[in-house]
């Protein structure tokens, strides 16, 4: 993690941290699945860590916000690399999957804000179902 010297706070996570915090995780192994983070760096240019000495990947607040999202709708939404590209590359599209329309960014649901606001209060009742255990 690396501090903001002005404020203290985590301005950045290493790629473990991300895999972690995300339960990217196999199941058998207990490995950190940080591969699955590499592949989509190079699937979806809006994840852009910044890159260090010794090839040390770190990931913003805002990298990994588009990560959590990455991973929300290929693994909870089903959809395939093809339909999360073209959310992210045209938010206001309809026709994610070819000729799948799921209607995720129709006017009557609100903006990209509203949607993530969602993904992190379901983000945050996960958590907190794991902390019960």
């Amino acid at each position: 993690m690396v501090k903001s010297e002005a404020t203290g706070d985590a301005t950045y996570k290493t790629i473990g941290q991300v895999a972690k915090e995300l339960d990217l995780i196999d199941k058998k192994t207990g490995n950190l699945q940080t591969h699955t983070l590499r592949f989509w760096e190079k699937e979806f240019k809006q994840i852009k860590p910044r890159i260090m000495s010794g090839k040390r990947r770190y990931y913003s607040k805002k990298d990994l916000e588009i990560i959590k999202l990455v991973k929300f709708l290929l693994k909870e939404k089903g959809l395939t690399i093809k339909g999360v590209k073209n959310i992210l590359n045209n938010p206001e599209s309809q026709s994610l999957d070819e000729d799948i329309s799921l209607g995720i960014y129709k006017r009557d649901l609100g903006t990209t804000k509203r949607i993530k606001d969602k993904i992190k209060k379901n983000y945050k009742i996960i958590k907190e179902l794991k902390d019960l255990k």
